[in-house]
Order: C-alpha cells, then structure tokens, then sequence
C-alpha cells in the first residue's frame, strides 16, 4: 500500500489486528501479504495439510496395499494443496512489496489472486490426474478438491451447461477461499483500520498535550510573579510613614488579588479550569493594586455580558495582556492612562480585546516572552482554532485581541 505509514515487516497494533493471539493465528499480526504474514501462513496451512495428505497416504496404502503408492498420493496432495493455497497470496505479496500507489497496487493485489485461483484450479488438475494414474482410479473420492472437479465432469452428462456453470461457480468459490479470498477483503480493511488506529493515537497525543499545558499552567498559575509582589510591597513600605491609609489600601487590594490568584485546591488537585469572568476579576483586582501603586493616575474600564462571564476561558492569557499593558503602554506615558478590557462574540467566537492609550507600539520591536506563550498556549489548546492579533501606532495606544472557540463550562 503505497504511503502507507507503517512498515510491512513490522508487527500491527494490537486495535488493528484481526484474529486472537494463538500459535496458529500470529501470523496475522503483521500487514496482509507482507513476507512474515506469509511465511507464518503458509506454515500454518503446509502443518494441516500434512495431515491431510497422510490420511491419504493411509487410506491409499491401505486400498490398494501398497504403502508405497499412498506415499507418492500423499505427496502429491501435500505440493498440490500446498500450492493451491499459498500461490494467490504469493503473487498478491510480491505486488505489495512494489510499493505501488494504492489504487494501482489493490488493482494488482486482485489481478494476483485471481491468477492464484486460476493456477489453483491447473495445479489441482494435473495432481489429480497423477493420482487417478497411480492408483488407477480407485481412490477418486479422496483427492480433494478434484473430486469436486470431476462431479462437476460427470454432471455434464446428466444435466448440460447448467451444472457445468454451477460447478464451475463452486470450483471459484472453493479455490478463491482456499487461495487468499478472506485475506484479500482483510487486506482492503487493513488500510482503514490503521488510519483509525492513527487517528486514535493523534487524538491521545494532543490529550496528553493538553494536560501538559494544564500542568504548566497550574505551576504557573501557583506561583506569584515576585516582580509584581516585591514591587507592591516596596511601595506599601513607601505609603506606611506618609499616606497610611493608601499604604492600608493597597494591602487590601493585594490581598484581593492574592486570593483570585492563587489556585483553589481540590483534594490533590489544582483546579486548572477557569471561567471569562474568574480571569476578568484577577485583572480588575490587578488593575486595583495598581491604580494604588501609581496614585490614581490608572484607570480601567471592564465591558463582558453574564452570559460571556459564565463562558470556559484558559488562564493566565488575559492577565499577560493587561500586565503588557501596564507596562508597555502606561506606565512609560506621563500623565493618566486608561486600560479598556471589552468581551463580545463574533458567531460562535469569543473575542476578549485588551486595549490602552499609552505609548503604543514601537516601530521595530517584537513581541516578548509574555505574547509568545499566550500564542504558545492558543496554538496547544486550540490549533487553529485560536489566534492572538496586535495592532496600534506609536502615541496612539495597544490593541490586543485574543480569539478563541465558545466553550461553555460542563
């Protein structure tokens, strides 16, 4: 099978397989017409046959008293049978290791049996006919699939074309199954599948992504940036002696912003989840802390309907824009600013947009590690599906937008 993403010598998975694990059925855990699925097949069939050909050997030694005789009958049962069955899968076997496209190659695959079943039907003729010679026909009810053969021969004469059609029909249907037909339709379900079974994988391995990302960010989520932390409290210590009261009001709104913050714990668990409206209280007691910080001169405005608010919304991704925000855009602008967080939908897309009047964007200068990771997280939650945009113009302000699916909360 041509493109095929996996090799024929090697073994399928186990959800891929048809057929249990027993001694006489391992042969199909590999690809159908590859050379080990061949080589455990044809054992398998050469070990029952060999049986067969020695119930011959006796029944023919014992007919005709001539051990001998039986002998040379059984071997010609064993090659003919052995032939009969392993020549279509032989052929079909050959075609698939070409490497073929896949059109081509099922083509050739059914061009391969069907030429084993035509073989088959030579192969059976000419050993049935070496048998009725060696034992001058008195053993015509034992050589297989020539006794069919010969009905079929005597039938013309009582009962014309029709017979001869039907057993010509019987003939195909014994030689097909016996020379690879039920491993020719499990050679066309093959393909299908594996692609499951790939499928299935691919899907286990952006999981297993996701819970990467949900244990990244709970650790994320449990620390507290000591930057901002440190800050705060340097300007508490500042506001203790000359302003207590905004010192007494800034360690309020810490501690409101602390409690949003740090993860709830569930048992073992951190609860990783969050809702639009959790991350929009954490910015708000953020911009809280702040406008304490920088004596009023920030302000923040927060536009979101309930029914947004009550919407599945990843963490930490908000908060990285509203701290870019702050830092990027007002805190460099002299005299007050403003911070606009606004969420509306688009269809069934979210759009939480975080804008500001401060400096705006500086001709040359890339994103930072913060807008990196909010991509970073967008790209492993959502794929394509999701998308951070910025935009704005020197002394103009900032416009983040970050868009992702409607998920509600289970």
């Amino acid at each position: 099978m041509a493109g095929a993403e996996y090799g024929l010598r090697d073994p399928l998975p186990s959800d891929v397989l048809i057929g249990g694990n027993a001694v006489w059925s391992r042969y199909r855990q590999y690809p159908v017409f590859s050379l080990p699925w061949l080589a455990g097949r044809t054992v398998v069939f050469a070990v029952v046959i060999a049986g067969l050909a020695g119930m011959s050997f006796l029944g023919v030694g014992v007919a005709t008293g001539s051990y001998g005789a039986g002998a040379i009958a059984g071997g010609y049962q064993f090659v003919a049978f052995v032939l009969m069955t392993s020549t279509g899968p032989a052929l079909a076997t050959i075609v698939r290791h070409r490497r073929w496209p896949e059109a081509r190659e099922r083509i050739g695959v059914v061009v391969a049996w069907l030429a084993g079943v035509a073989i088959a039907f030579f192969v059976d003729r000419w050993a049935s006919g070496e048998i009725r010679l060696l034992v001058a026909g008195a053993l015509d009810s034992t050589d297989g699939f020539g006794a069919v053969r010969r009905t079929a021969e005597e039938n013309v004469g009582r009962a014309g074309n029709i017979a001869l059609a039907f057993n010509i029909l019987v003939l195909f249907v014994i030689y097909g199954i016996g020379g690879g037909g039920l491993a020719l339709r499990a050679y066309f379900s093959e393909r299908r599948r594996w692609e499951g079974n790939l499928h299935r994988r691919q899907l286990q391995a952006l999981a297993a992504q996701k819970r990467d990302a949900d244990l990244r960010l709970g650790v994320l989520q449990a620390q507290v940036e000591p930057h901002f932390l440190f800050n705060t409290l340097a300007s508490v210590r500042a506001l203790v002696r000359r302003d207590p009261a905004r010192a007494e009001a800034t360690l309020d709104a810490l501690v409101s912003h602390l409690r949003a913050t740090i993860p709830k714990m569930r048992g073992e668990d951190i609860e990783l989840h969050s809702t639009l409206g959790q991350q929009l209280d954490i910015c708000a007691s953020y911009l809280e802390v702040m406008r304490l910080r920088s004596g009023d001169r920030l302000s923040c405005r927060i536009d979101a309907e309930p029914s947004l608010r009550r919407l599945r919304y990843p963490p930490l991704l908000l908060i990285t824009l509203v701290e870019n925000a702050v830092k990027h855009g007002i805190e460099p602008k002299p005299g007050a600013g403003t911070i606009d967080i606004r969420a509306s939908r688009d269809a069934d897309t979210l759009v939480v947009a975080v804008s500001d009047d401060g400096v705006g964007l500086k001709a040359g200068t890339g994103p930072g590690m913060g807008l990196a990771n909010v991509r970073a997280q967008l790209q492993t939650r959502y794929g394509t599906r999701a998308a951070l945009r910025l935009s704005g113009s020197v002394g103009a302000g900032t416009r983040a937008e970050i868009r992702t699916p409607m998920e509600p909360m289970a």
